[in-house]
C-alpha cells in the first residue's frame, strides 16, 4: 500500500498533466539557457583570462619602466624577480639597442612603437615557445618588455573552465525547482478551468470558477462563468421551447386521435362525416404547418444554408407581394395598402428569401389585425440599404413584447388565448433569414396605423453574414 506523503503541512499529490508540461517547459529553457551560458563562458574565458595575464604584465612592465637608469645591474636582478613566474625582460635603449633575454621576442615593429612612446601588446614566439609581450616605453626614452609563456594562460582558463560546471548545474537546478514552483501556481487555475469546461461539457450548470493566476486565466475563469450563465440561459429558453412545441403538437394530435379513433369504432354517423373530416383537415394543416416551420428553423441555422444573391428589383417584388397579399387581406375584410417608389429599387440579394420575410411578417400582421383595420407593406429606400415595413393596425405590442418579438415561442406563450397566435415560430424565421441575408429587422410596438410596425434594412450590396 503506497503511504501518503505529506510536504508543507498538505497531502502530497502527483503533480497532473499540465504541471508536469509546464515543468518540463520551464525545466527545457532553463536548460537551453545554461546550455548557452556555458558555451558562451566557455569561449570567453579563454579571452577573460589573457585579457587578465596582459593586465598583470603591463602593469609589471609599467613599473619597470620608471625605475631610472636601467643598468644592467638593474636589469639582472629584475630577470631574476620576474623569472620566477616564466617572465622574461627586454629592455630597449634610447638609441635602439635591445638587451636582456627577452631580446629575440622584440621585433623591429615593437621598437619602433616603444621608441615612439606608444605601448606595445602582442604576442610572439621566443625560443620556440608562444608568449605574451608587454612593452611599455620610459619616460626618458626606451621602454621595457616583458614576455610571459602562452601557458600561464592555458593553465588559468583550465582553471576557469573546471570551475564551470558547479555554478551551471546549479543553475540548471534553480531554475528546474522555479519551473516547479511556477507549473504548481499557473497550474491550480488552469486545472480548476478544466475541471469547470469538463462539467460544463457533461451538462452541470450553476457553476463558479473562482478567479485566479495572471490576468490571461482570470480572463480565462470569467469567460466560464459567463459561458456558464449563457448556457443555463439558453437551455432553460430551449427547455420553455420544447414545452410550447409539446403542447401545440398535443392539441391537434388529440383532436385528430379522438377523431380517428370515433370513426374506427363506427360511433360518427353519416350526417357528422363533412364536419369531422373538415376538423381533421384543419388539424393536419396545423401540424403540419408547424412541422414546417421548425425544418425551416433547423435549416437556417446549419452552415449549408444557401443564399442566392442576384440583382432583384425590390420595387416589382413587392407589387407582386401586394397582389397576393390583397386577395388574402380583403378575404378577413383587412385594408392592405402598399406603399412602394413606383421606381425599380435593385438590391444584390435573395429575392426568394425577400418575399419569404415579407410574407412571414405580412401572416403574423394579418392575423392580428381585425377586419377594417389597415395592412401596410411599405417600400422605401434608406441611405446604402432599402428599407421594408410591415405594419397593422392591431393590438400592437408593449416595449417588452417588442425586445422579445424575435425570440422562439415567447410571444406565443405570452399570448396564447389572448389573441389569434401561429406556431411561435414565424417571427424567429423572419430575423435568421434577414442576418442570412446581411440585414436587420427590427421591431416597434406602436406604429402609424395603430398596431405593431417590423422593418427591415436590407444592404443595397450583400455583405458578410454570421
Amino acid at each position: 500500500m503506497r503511504v501518503p506523503r505529506y510536504g508543507g503541512g498538505r497531502l502530497w499529490r502527483r503533480p497532473g498533466p499540465i504541471t508536469r508540461g509546464i515543468t518540463l517547459v520551464t525545466t527545457a529553457v532553463a536548460l537551453v539557457a545554461v546550455v548557452l551560458t556555458g558555451v558562451t563562458a566557455w569561449y570567453l574565458v579563454r579571452t577573460g583570462a589573457e585579457a587578465q595575464q596582459r593586465d598583470q604584465l603591463g602593469r609589471q612592465a609599467e613599473v619597470l619602466s620608471r625605475t631610472p637608469a636601467l643598468s644592467e645591474l638593474l636589469l639582472d636582478r629584475e630577470q631574476r624577480l620576474a623569472g620566477s613566474n616564466g617572465q622574461q625582460v627586454a629592455v630597449v635603449t634610447p638609441g635602439g639597442e635591445t638587451v636582456g633575454p627577452a631580446s629575440a621576442a622584440v621585433d623591429d615593429r615593437t621598437r619602433t612603437r616603444l621608441l615612439d612612446g606608444r605601448a606595445v601588446s602582442a604576442q610572439a614566439s621566443l625560443d620556440g615557445t608562444q608568449v605574451l609581450i608587454e612593452g611599455r616605453p620610459a619616460p626618458g626614452g626606451g621602454g621595457v618588455v616583458l614576455t610571459q609563456p602562452y601557458l600561464v594562460v592555458h593553465d588559468s582558463v583550465a582553471r576557469m573552465r573546471g570551475a564551470l560546471p558547479l555554478p551551471l548545474a546549479v543553475g540548471l537546478v534553480g531554475g528546474g525547482l522555479a519551473g516547479l514552483l511556477l507549473a504548481r501556481r499557473l497550474s491550480r487555475p488552469l486545472t480548476a478551468a478544466a475541471t469547470t469546461a469538463r462539467r460544463l461539457a457533461e451538462g452541470e450548470r450553476g457553476l463558479r470558477a473562482a478567479p485566479g493566476g495572471p490576468r490571461e486565466l482570470t480572463d480565462l475563469t470569467s469567460a466560464l462563468n459567463v459561458l456558464d450563465e449563457a448556457l443555463a440561459h439558453s437551455e432553460n429558453r430551449q427547455r420553455e421551447f420544447l414545452l410550447s412545441v409539446s403542447h401545440e403538437l398535443r392539441t391537434p394530435l388529440t383532436a385528430t386521435l379522438g377523431y380517428a379513433e370515433a370513426l374506427a369504432d363506427g360511433v360518427i354517423g353519416p350526417e357528422d362525416l363533412p364536419m369531422v373530416g373538415e376538423t381533421l383537415l384543419s388539424e393536419t394543416r396545423r401540424l403540419e404547418r408547424f412541422v414546417r416551420d421548425l425544418l425551416d428553423l433547423a435549416h437556417l441555422e446549419t452552415d449549408d444554408f444557401r443564399v442566392e444573391t442576384r440583382p432583384v428589383d425590390l420595387d416589382a417584388l413587392v407589387e407582386k407581394a401586394g397582389t397576393v397579399w390583397a386577395a388574402r387581406c380583403a378575404r378577413h375584410g383587412v385594408v392592405l395598402r402598399v406603399e412602394r417608389p413606383g421606381r425599380p429599387l435593385s438590391v444584390e440579394t435573395d429575392g426568394v428569401r425577400v418575399r419569404q420575410i415579407i410574407d412571414g411578417l405580412a401572416e403574423n400582421a394579418l392575423r392580428v389585425t381585425p377586419a377594417g383595420a389597415p395592412l401596410v407593406l411599405a417600400l422605401a429606400p434608406d441611405g446604402d440599404a432599402a428599407r421594408i415595413q410591415v405594419r397593422d393596425g392591431g393590438p400592437g405590442l408593449t416595449p417588452e413584447d417588442a425586445a422579445v418579438a424575435f425570440e422562439r415561442g415567447t410571444l406565443h406563450a405570452r399570448y396564447q388565448g389572448v389573441r389569434p397566435v401561429g406556431t411561435g415560430l414565424g417571427l424567429a424565421i423572419v430575423h435568421r433569414l434577414t442576418q442570412r441575408l446581411g440585414g436587420a429587422v427590427t421591431a416597434r410596438g406602436r406604429g402609424p396605423e395603430g398596431g405593431a410596425c417590423f422593418t427591415v434594412r436590407l444592404p443595397r450590396r450583400p455583405g458578410p453574414t454570421d
